[in-house]
C-alpha cells in the first residue's frame, strides 16, 4: 500500500494530512469548514484514497489560505505517495451528475501540474463557503501533485450539486489514473 504523510505550518495555517491509497476512501480529521470538510470526504470516497485531514488557520480572515493550503498538502501527499508512478494507468476521466449539474473531468498524472477549468458555479456561495475557492484549491492541488487536471462544468442551477459534481468528478477521474494496471513508466519518455 503507498501511503504518504505531509505537513505543512507557516504563519497563516497548521495543515497535516496523511494518505493511503488502498482503495477504502475512509476520512477522518479536522477540518475548519462543515462544507469543505463535505467536499474532502467526498473526494477520499469517491477516489479510493484514505485520508486524515487535520486544518487549522486563520479562519477569523476567510477561508482562503485554510482551503489553498489544504490543496498543496494534499497534492504534495499524493505526488510522494505515488512515488515513481510504476503501472499506474496515468490517464483517467469521469463525468459525474449530480441531479441537474453535470460535471467533466480528463487528467494526466503527468509531472506537469496545471488546472484549467470552463463553466461556472452558479453562486458565490454554498453556505459559509466561498465558492470560488474551489479553483483556488484545485490550482494548488494539481500544481503540488504533477498533475494536468480539467475540469468542465456542463451544466448546473444549484451550487451545491454543482461543486459536489467537481470535486466527485475529479475524484473519479483520480481513482482510474492511480490505478495500477501494468509495468514500467506510462510514458515513452521513461519518466513522467
Amino acid at each position: 500500500m503507498k501511503r504518504a504523510s505531509v505537513k505543512r505550518k507557516t504563519k497563516e495555517t497548521n495543515i497535516s494530512i496523511e494518505i493511503a491509497i488502498d482503495g477504502k476512501g475512509s476520512f477522518s480529521g479536522t477540518v475548519p469548514n462543515g462544507f469543505f470538510q463535505h467536499m474532502l470526504e467526498s473526494l477520499a470516497k469517491h477516489s479510493g484514497i484514505s485520508m486524515d485531514v487535520n486544518i487549522k488557520g486563520d479562519v477569523h480572515v476567510d477561508l482562503h489560505h485554510s482551503v489553498e493550503d489544504t490543496g498543496i498538502v494534499l497534492g504534495m501527499a499524493l505526488k510522494e505517495a505515488l512515488g515513481d508512478k510504476m503501472g499506474i494507468n496515468r490517464f483517467g476521466s469521469a463525468v459525474v451528475p449530480m441531479d441537474e449539474a453535470l460535471v467533466l473531468c480528463a487528467l494526466d498524472i503527468s509531472g506537469r501540474g496545471a488546472f484549467f477549468m470552463e463553466g461556472k458555479i452558479p453562486s458565490e456561495t454554498v453556505g459559509t463557503f466561498p465558492t470560488e475557492l474551489v479553483e483556488e484549491f484545485f490550482i494548488a492541488f494539481a500544481r503540488e501533485a504533477g498533475i494536468t487536471l480539467h475540469v468542465r462544468v456542463l451544466s448546473g442551477k444549484n451550487a451545491h450539486h454543482t461543486v459536489e459534481a467537481i470535486f466527485k468528478a475529479v475524484a473519479r477521474a483520480l481513482k482510474e489514473a492511480i490505478a495500477v494496471s501494468g509495468e514500467g513508466i506510462p510514458s515513452t519518455k521513461g519518466v513522467l
